[in-house]
């Protein structure tokens, strides 16, 4: 299938500062990409694009005060296919895991693992290793955590999602992700594109989402403490300890969101004459 991506985003900048800016689709997925996939900046600035620790694909600018909108579109292939699922994927002991995943076990800024590990250890100590334990996981935080825009909050973490019981798609993932490596489970949050394709269409603006990924059987597979099913369409933008690590765009300085338009889209694919 073909998915058309875009977003429209402005800010009003208070004074001369560095933005940094995470809006490229992942590079795992750029050999899917159709169509270019370029940040358009309103303002004429010189470009720095980098890798970050993370492996993703980052752009920083030196924004003048004033008006400041990137924006950009772009069509990537699909498979089409809903998420993989990994019900004989096994849990890889701590002194087994690869280097580089060690880190995803650890508290981060959003994921205070050592706060919800006795939690953690109560409610899943029974539950099979790998794959069956990461979806009781998510089962129990679909189960006890109420979506809800109004609850929203820049600073919430996962101790205070367990408080509240409320939250948006971030913060299920936050939740889900803390309960994971407090059973020894490597886990990373996970940001792109997710729009309604093979499900009811949901009446409300489309946003970047949110869902996290665990390492299990030597690979990354893909989880969604919100939905906990498959779904379809998802693209990959970025990945981090938590969503601290991904911000769509991290002004060093004083700046007000002015607009946020996100498009994801299924668009039908060309038929070529007989």
């Amino acid at each position: 299938m073909l998915i058309r991506l875009g977003y429209d985003i402005e800010l009003e900048i208070s004074q001369q500062m560095a933005v940094v800016a995470v809006l490229n689709v992942h590079p795992s997925r750029a050999i899917d990409l159709l169509e270019p996939d370029e940040i358009q900046i309103s303002q004429r600035v010189r470009r720095d694009e980098y890798f970050d620790t993370f492996g993703n694909k980052c752009t920083r600018i030196l924004a003048q005060p004033g008006a400041l909108r990137f924006s950009g579109s772009t069509l990537i292939s699909d498979s089409g296919r809903p998420d993989e699922e990994g019900w004989d994927a096994p849990q890889i002991a701590v002194d087994r895991l690869p280097h580089d995943t060690l880190r995803f076990l650890l508290a981060s800024r959003y994921c205070e693992v050592d706060r919800l590990s006795t939690l953690a250890w109560e409610l899943f100590a029974n539950t099979a290793p790998g794959w069956p334990r990461v979806q009781a996981i998510c089962q129990w935080v679909k189960g006890h955590i109420t979506f809800d825009y109004q609850a929203a909050h820049p600073s919430k973490s996962a101790l205070d999602v367990y408080a509240e019981r409320r939250g948006v798609c971030r913060d299920f993932q936050h939740l889900a992700i803390t309960l994971c490596r407090a059973m020894h489970i490597p886990a990373r949050y996970a940001t792109g594109y997710l729009g309604d394709i093979g499900v009811p269409v949901v009446e409300m603006p489309m946003d970047f989402s949110a869902w996290f990924e665990v390492y299990l059987g030597n690979r990354w597979w893909t989880l969604d403490a919100r939905h906990n099913t498959p779904r379809i369409g998802r693209v990959l933008m970025a990945t981090g300890r938590d969503a601290a690590d991904v911000a769509i765009t991290t002004s060093f300085g004083v700046s007000l969101l002015k607009r946020f338009t996100v498009v994801t889209d299924e668009v039908a694919e060309k038929r070529s004459a007989a």
